[in-house]
């Protein structure tokens, strides 16, 4: 076998057009569930604060209380790191999948240039 027959060979078993996509695929999904997990977790955060107001007033001076704020104070940490991430996340991903869309436009244009057998591919 010659290496244009193999080359030939491999064309055809090639994908069709448009099989190979990254934009507005797994990493753009991605993104969006990194920045809904930022708004939700944020949302959450901020929950935490009304619900344990409401509970400082009435106890003030019980040890209990003292404790929930330090419940509060870690949960209010650890969910801030979450959001932070999350918003890392969502630039990151997105930056890959225009990075990959970029590219696969840039493939598709030269495979597409691509002439076998007569025609072009």
């Amino acid at each position: 076998m010659t290496y244009t027959q193999r080359w030939q060979e491999l064309l055809d078993l090639a994908p069709g057009p448009g099989t190979l996509t990254h934009s507005g695929g797994p990493w753009t999904a991605a993104s969006g569930t990194a920045g809904e997990l930022r708004v939700r977790t944020e949302g959450s955060r901020r929950s935490l604060g009304t619900g344990h107001h409401a509970v400082r007033s009435p106890g003030t001076g019980l040890a209990s209380v003292a404790s929930l704020q330090a419940v509060l104070t870690s949960w209010e940490e650890r969910l801030a790191l979450v959001r932070d991430e999350c918003a890392y996340l969502t630039g990151a991903l997105s930056a890959v999948a225009k990075e990959l869309g970029e590219t696969d436009t840039g493939v598709g244009q030269a495979v597409g240039a691509v002439r076998t057998g007569g025609r072009e591919r």
